[in-house]
């Protein structure tokens, strides 16, 4: 064998040893992080399973899975107990003397009638729930019931719900009533269920990410993860009172599904 030839093979087979080094390398990195190019090494100070990679095929048509987080995100999971800050959770909570199951029964009771003399009982012969059935719902349930009333305001040009007998407007561009009303909604759910508050916290500085699509445009409200965001930030800076006024004696209701 000639020594240009040797010279050749050894030259061929570093380059292939090289090449199969490098191709290892990058699978490692796709491996640790399937959606980029980053090191999710900062993941270490949470549950792994926070991202937990689930099948497209078992994704529900509305789901964002929680392998979609990016960097220093964290996708609010009804997959796990991240789920627990979702209006659906049912982390039942006193408000203004009223127990509600869930956030969603009570955002969706707002939409029906409240008073005898409310000009809404006039939007259908017979409505498919009472307001006080909505407010006992569990979240899916309250949602099927908020779509039917949704129609009745859209079919009548409504863009208001009732509390408490007043006329608030629904869905506004800048943070009014409702927005409010919603927030403080949240803050009792936070200040009377603890695993809420400590699952809150666990999430320390990472961006909150909805687990289901929300327009740009929506009202600030129906963005329930950055409210929590906001919460949580009051809470680390010790500027909110976690100790509610309402009387928990009466925090005794349980979603129901009808």
């Amino acid at each position: 064998m000639t020594k240009t030839k040797f010279l050749f093979i050894v030259f061929t087979f570093t380059a292939l040893l090289i090449s199969c080094t490098d191709s290892n390398s990058n699978q490692a990195g796709k491996d640790l992080n399937p959606n980029s190019n980053t090191d999710n090494s900062w993941q270490v100070a949470y549950p792994a399973h926070w991202w937990k990679p689930v099948p497209r095929e078992q994704a529900k048509n509305w789901e964002i899975l929680p392998q979609d987080a990016g960097f220093m995100e964290v996708v609010l999971s009804k997959r796990n107990e991240l789920g627990i800050l979702s209006n659906f959770s049912e982390s039942s909570f006193v408000f203004h003397g009223v127990c509600y199951p869930t956030v969603e029964a009570f955002w969706q009771m707002m939409k029906y009638p409240e008073t005898e003399n409310d000009p809404r009982w006039t939007w259908a012969k017979n409505w498919k729930y009472t307001r006080r059935q909505v407010s006992q719902l569990n979240g899916y349930a309250a949602k099927s019931a908020g779509n039917y009333a949704n129609f009745l305001m859209d079919k009548n040009d409504a863009n208001w719900v009732t509390f408490e007998g007043k006329v608030i407007p629904f869905a506004t561009k800048e943070p009014q009533e409702h927005y409010q009303l919603i927030w403080d909604v949240l803050i009792e759910k936070i200040r009377q269920n603890p695993e809420v508050l400590k699952t809150l916290i666990a999430t320390k500085d990472l961006k909150l990410i909805p687990d289901h699509g929300i327009s740009d445009k929506a009202p600030r409200e129906w963005h329930y993860n950055l409210l929590w965001m906001d919460i949580r930030k009051l809470i680390q800076e010790n500027q909110l009172n976690l100790e509610t006024q309402e009387d928990l004696s009466l925090k005794t209701c349980k979603g129901l599904n009808k």
